[in-house]
């Protein structure tokens, strides 16, 4: 559904990425981790189309996302950023109807049947109905990642592109966020931070270093002790979950670089 290919992305004169290639099949659940700096969010715009390439290319579903008007991307693609300005006193409901905009007229009018169950079930889904009619001004930093999760999930596209979904959420609110994304059915692209969860809960992973892609494959096929160690620079134990059954990552100690 979704292909970068040979992707080259400039910010400031600095190249961020260079050459990512990679692919994502419908219905699939792929992370991007590796160390700050590595170049997850800026994939992450340019497959969301809000930032261009300097060379190379990404499709979805065939098409160049440069191609697509704004509201036929939005159409195909949501996403939630990891930190937003909101700007104005605008409530929580006002703020996840805005993810039904790429269907609706210009002109006004009733173009929209399915707007008020969406935005509704999304509500529900990502438990902020209680705080509906609030200001968003108002909640805290998990409240809002929450809400923009509900706004993406009103828009109703078939691929996710998040960005560190669970960083400002307690553990509870983490699994659940996770527990809900998972169980989409969708094509789903998430920047994750937290390696033991990137492992539990997503089909693929990207490890992403200096801007380049330094291996793809199922958490068990990436996370070993030795690339993490060279990635992140720390060495970390790699075992597996009991209760899960899935990969997890203990960093040891100090840093295995100097300086």
């Amino acid at each position: 559904m979704i292909t970068v290919d040979g992707l080259c992305v400039d910010r400031g004169g600095v190249r961020v990425l260079d050459g990512v290639s990679l692919s994502v099949a419908e219905g699939e659940f792929v992370a991007l981790v590796g160390p700050n700096g590595a170049g997850k969010s800026t994939l992450l715009g340019a497959v969301g189309g809000h930032l261009p390439p300097a060379s190379g290319s990404v499709t979805v579903d065939g098409d160049p996302v440069g191609s697509l008007s704004a509201r036929s991307l939005a159409r195909r693609i949501a996403t939630v950023p990891q930190e937003t300005n909101f700007g104005f006193e605008f409530s929580v409901r006002d703020i996840v109807e805005m993810g039904r905009h790429p269907y609706r007229s210009r002109f006004g009018g009733d173009g929209d049947p399915e707007g008020a169950e969406l935005l509704d079930r999304a509500l529900a889904r990502t438990e902020t109905a209680q705080f509906a009619d609030r200001s968003v001004a108002s909640l805290s930093g998990g409240e809002k990642q929450r809400v923009l999760l509900a706004r993406a999930l009103t828009q109703a596209a078939p691929a996710l592109l998040l960005d560190e979904p669970t960083a400002s959420l307690d553990i509870n609110h983490q699994v659940r966020t996770l527990d809900l994304v998972a169980g989409l059915d969708e094509t789903v692209v998430a920047a994750i931070h937290d390696l033991d969860l990137a492992a539990r809960y997503c089909d693929r992973v990207v490890l992403l270093a200096e801007g380049e892609v330094y291996a793809v494959g199922t958490p068990r096929e990436v996370f070993t002790a030795d690339r993490l160690a060279t990635v992140f620079g720390v060495e970390v134990t790699v075992g597996e979950n009991p209760a899960t059954g899935t990969v997890t990552v203990t960093p040891n100690g100090g840093s295995t670089r100097g300086g």
